[in-house]
């Protein structure tokens, strides 16, 4: 694409340079074989390491939900680390149950 703006734009010897560059690298890119590191039984029990949150003036929290079923959500809170997985989507509001901050209620 950059090669094509360039040749565009008047400059064709580095135009057909770059064109030609990237064509050469989305070959080789996509015919390298990719190796998935996690089996389906370990991506599926996948949670965030408990760690805490680094405070930014208000409450942190991080929310992660699965795209494919069952829907399940996780949920890590900043101020003290502990991570708690809900089934379902992320829920609208939620406390945590370790140390009882609300980390987010949402208005409808």
């Amino acid at each position: 694409m950059f090669g094509a703006f360039l040749t565009v734009g008047g400059i064709y010897s580095m135009g057909a340079t770059i064109g030609l560059a990237g064509l050469v690298l989305f070959i080789v890119g996509m015919s390298v074989n990719t190796e998935r590191t996690m089996s389906p039984e370990e991506i599926e029990n996948w949670t965030p390491s408990a760690e805490k949150l680094p405070d930014a003036g208000r409450v942190m929290y991080r929310v992660d939900t699965t795209l494919d079923e069952p829907k399940r959500s996780s949920i890590l809170c900043g101020p003290c680390g502990t991570v708690t997985l809900v089934d379902g989507p992320k829920p609208n509001g939620y406390i945590c149950p370790a140390c009882s901050i609300q980390l987010w209620q949402e208005e409808e």
